[in-house]
């Protein structure tokens, strides 16, 4: 019985010790989103909230940004890719829901379970919609990042959203012509299979 009232009071002792932290800034709500091997749409849904909170929340102080910001210059281009980076990671997240629902293409026996197909086609269509919203939000917060006067600054230490920042004004990375590609097939998968009966 010792052993057990010891064994309880040490558990308790470290339960009661672990220590928590208020997650509100922009760059505490970007550490909560992760991508696994395997994306199962709660995944990709859980991402999406964490990822649109960080969208929403004010930035940090530059001391606890994880790198050494050395003027407000700097600062002021490590914001506009951050929400520019937030917004292509919410589109690639958009993409990986929308093609858990996708329909690649209308058979004709697919007419007894079109309801489904139709409802699964409107969520993956949904998907891609909100994609275009945060591409032209992405292409915004990459024409701050473009201006003139950040010509040679470039923040060394978010090397990635700097080529990523790089691709989208060079025309190399374009979700639009992606998403309208992936949209207007699943348009056409639709009218087929709203078009199909049940009769074989």
């Amino acid at each position: 019985m010792k052993r057990f009232v010891a064994f309880f009071i040490l558990i308790f002792l470290t339960v009661s010790q672990a220590s928590a932290y208020m997650v509100k800034y922009k760059e505490d709500f970007y550490k909560l989103y992760h991508v696994h091997y395997q994306q199962y749409p709660d995944d990709c849904i859980e991402n999406i909230y964490w990822l649109e909170k960080a969208a929403q929340a004010d930035f940090c102080n530059p001391q606890f940004t994880g790198f050494k910001i050395t003027d407000e210059k700097q600062w002021e281009k490590y914001r506009y890719l951050f929400q520019m980076h937030i917004n292509l990671k919410l589109i690639e997240q958009h993409l990986r829901l929308g093609r858990t629902y996708d329909k690649k293409e209308a058979h004709f026996y697919d007419a007894p379970f079109k309801d489904q197909y139709l409802n699964n086609i409107e969520k993956a269509l949904s998907c891609y919609k909100a994609g275009l919203y945060y591409w032209q939000e992405a292409k915004l917060w990459c024409e701050k990042a473009n201006e003139s006067k950040f010509n040679f600054l470039f923040v060394q230490e978010r090397q990635n959203w700097e080529d990523e920042r790089e691709r989208i004004k060079n025309g190399e990375l374009d979700y639009e012509k992606m998403l309208k590609r992936e949209i207007t097939r699943l348009e056409k998968v639709q009218s087929e299979l709203e078009a199909m009966d049940y009769t074989y």
